[in-house]
């Protein structure tokens, strides 16, 4: 509630708008940290923070692709799926869940998010990873 009535959410929404990467990462991290709150998520969707979130998947910066996973992880419902679930975007997430070589944190969380939001396309990858090994 205090969050609400400060704007915290939309200040750092604002932040993964500018062309620092420090403050793109704390902006992210702030969303990521904020969205398990069902009433929190509401207002970044609101916000049109969703956008934003997706953009943070290609920063350079690690932090940033992990709170974008995270964030994603707790934005996606019912009412923002198709947003979310664009082939482009679940292209991006398929390639984090693969490359735990290079990332055990991206893939850990790309493999939740695929789990949670789209089993269906989990489970055909990992049928492709058997098939291939």
């Amino acid at each position: 509630m205090l969050l609400m009535k400060l704007n915290v959410l939309e200040l750092f929404l604002d932040c993964m708008t500018e062309p620092n990467e420090r403050l793109v990462e704390f902006g992210t991290g702030g969303i990521c940290n904020s969205c398990a709150d069902p009433s929190n998520a509401a207002v970044v969707t609101r916000c049109g923070g969703i956008p934003l979130v997706i953009q943070c998947l290609s920063s350079p910066v690690r932090n940033t692709v992990n709170y974008a996973l995270g964030a994603l992880y707790y934005l996606c419902d019912e009412s923002n799926k198709e947003e979310i679930l664009k082939p482009e975007v679940v292209d991006v997430i398929k390639r984090y869940a693969s490359a735990g070589a290079v990332s055990v944190s991206f893939s850990n969380l790309a493999q939740a998010f695929l789990y949670k939001h789209a089993p269906e396309l989990k489970s055909q990858d990992r049928e492709c990873t058997n098939s291939e090994g």
